[in-house]
C-alpha cells in the first residue's frame, strides 16, 4: 500500500501544461507540448488552497445496485456538500469496461473529491457513509489519495494548489480534465480512438480509466504510471501528441485541467488488478 509518509517534502513544483482528454467516455491528455492555455483559478482561489488533497474513488457498481449508482450520477456533487474540508466534488460516470469511447459504462463509475487539508480526506476515506456505501455496492472498488506536484487550469472554476515535491522514484498519477467547446466535439472524439489505445498499451501505465461528468462535452483521464520517466515518453509521443497539439490550434477547450500527482495511498482492485 502506498501511505502518505512516502511524502514529505512539501515545495510548490512548477505548473504543467494541460492535456487533451477522453471519455465515454474521454480522453485527456497528459502533457508534453503545451496546449492553449485554460482559464486558471483566480488568485483568491489560489491563497485558499494552501494544502490541497484529492480523493478519486472508482467503483464497478454490482448487478443489484446500478439504479443506486445512476442516482449517485444524478445527484452530482451536491449530495457532499456538507462534508467537512470540502473544495470541490464531482460525481463522474465511465466509458464502456472504464475506457473512453461515446459508449457509456452501465457500472463503471468515479467520484472526485478535492479537499483543504490531508486530515479531511483522511476522515472522508476512512469514516464518510458515502465511500462505504459505494464498497458495499462494488465488486470492484479502487481509492487514491493525491497530493499536486503540478497543477494548471481549474475544474467548474476551482483550482488545485501543488505542495508536493515530484518523486524521484515510484509511482505518480495525472488527472486531466476539459469542458470541450460544442463546435469542436468532433474533431476530439475523432482522435479518442487512437489516443484509447496508445494509453492502455504505454509501457509503464498502471491504471487508466475515462471519466466523465457530463456526455460528450465533459470529458476526463486520470492514470497511474510506474514512475515519471513513463508518464513522460507517453505524454510526448505518438497519438497522445497529436491530441495536445489539435486542442492547441484548434482551441478545443472552454476549461481544462491538468494535475500531475504523487499517490498518498493507492488501495482497492480495479480491471481484476490489485493496487496497494
Amino acid at each position: 500500500m502506498i501511505r502518505s509518509s512516502q511524502v514529505l517534502q512539501r515545495s510548490p513544483a512548477p505548473p504543467a501544461s494541460p492535456p487533451a482528454p477522453a471519455v465515454g467516455g474521454q480522453r485527456p491528455a497528459l502533457d508534453g507540448d503545451r496546449p492553449a492555455a485554460p482559464a486558471g483559478p483566480s488568485s483568491a482561489d489560489t491563497e485558499a488552497t494552501a494544502d490541497d488533497v484529492a480523493v478519486l474513488l472508482l467503483a464497478d457498481i454490482a448487478v443489484g445496485h446500478r439504479l443506486w449508482g445512476w442516482s449517485r450520477i444524478v445527484r452530482g456533487g451536491a449530495a457532499l456538500a456538507a462534508v467537512p474540508g470540502l473544495r470541490l466534488a464531482k460525481a463522474l460516470g465511465s466509458g464502456h469496461q472504464g475506457g473512453f469511447g461515446l459508449r457509456p459504462s452501465a457500472s463503471r463509475q468515479g467520484l472526485f473529491a478535492l479537499f483543504a487539508d490531508a486530515a479531511s480526506a483522511d476522515e472522508f476515506i476512512a469514516h464518510s457513509a458515502i465511500v462505504g456505501a459505494y464498497r458495499d455496492r462494488a465488486g470492484e472498488f479502487l481509492v487514491a489519495k493525491l497530493r499536486a506536484t503540478s497543477s494548471r487550469g481549474a475544474w467548474g472554476g476551482t483550482g488545485m494548489a501543488a505542495t508536493a515535491a515530484t518523486p524521484a522514484a515510484g509511482p505518480v498519477a495525472a488527472l486531466t480534465r476539459a469542458s470541450i467547446r460544442p463546435t469542436k466535439a468532433a474533431a476530439f472524439w475523432r482522435l479518442t480512438p487512437n489516443s484509447e489505445a496508445a494509453l492502455t498499451g504505454a509501457p509503464g501505465c498502471r491504471l487508466a480509466v475515462g471519466l466523465g461528468e457530463a456526455p460528450l462535452l465533459r470529458q476526463a483521464t486520470f492514470s497511474v504510471w510506474d514512475n515519471q520517466a513513463a508518464m513522460d515518453a507517453y505524454a510526448r509521443s505518438g497519438a497522445h501528441l497529436d491530441a495536445i497539439r489539435g486542442a492547441q490550434a484548434g482551441r478545443w477547450f472552454s476549461e481544462s485541467m491538468f494535475v500531475r500527482f504523487v499517490p498518498l495511498l493507492l488501495q482497492g482492485r480495479w480491471q481484476g488488478r490489485d493496487h496497494g
